[in-house]
């Protein structure tokens, strides 16, 4: 209970458990995990991952490919950078990302996975929602576009980007 773990340098790695358990890391390759009612992981630096697993359970990363990962009610994923990807389950579970080619995934009713970067991915569930945007390669933004699944054509649990008209295009995983 109210347990905090907390690590610095590169391949460091924080692990809690319990009731309001934190983790929080910094550096390459430095992880963070945590499972329990409202506990966190919060990471920065390249392949920084967090993941956790709980009620109220949130991640959020920042650096190149640095993932997050969240499973419960209410458990948000957060990241930015180049391919950090962002992965949610449970109801009200959102998923953002920014960065280039940053992918969103959420599953669960109204759950909403939203991929803001350059060239990104987003799927959802059904219940849930997607939000994309479409840049130009030197990052103006032409479009953004969002939509339930099961409106404009939006199937679940499909790959979908935009296209250069705002589109929506299902494409590969």
């Amino acid at each position: 209970e109210g347990a905090n773990a907390a690590t610095t340098g590169e391949g460091a790695n924080a692990a809690t458990t319990g009731y309001r358990a934190n983790a929080a890391t910094t550096g390459n390759r430095a992880n963070a995990a945590t499972t329990g009612y409202r506990a966190n992981a919060a990471t920065t630096g390249e392949w920084a991952n967090a993941a956790t697993t709980g009620y109220r359970a949130n991640a959020a990363t920042t650096g190149n490919w640095a993932n997050a990962a969240t499973t419960g009610e209410w458990a948000n994923a957060a990241t930015t950078g180049y391919w950090a990807n962002a992965a949610t389950t449970g109801n009200w579970a959102n998923a953002a990302t920014t960065g280039y080619r940053a992918n969103a995934s959420a599953s669960g009713e109204h759950a909403v996975a939203a991929s803001l970067g350059i060239q990104g991915k987003a799927k959802a569930g059904i219940g849930g929602a997607i939000v994309l945007c479409y840049h130009e390669i030197d990052g103006r933004l032409l479009h953004i576009r969002a939509s339930k699944v099961g409106e404009y054509g939006i199937k679940p649990d499909v790959w979908y980007s935009l296209d250069e008209s705002g589109e929506f295009v299902e494409v590969e995983a």
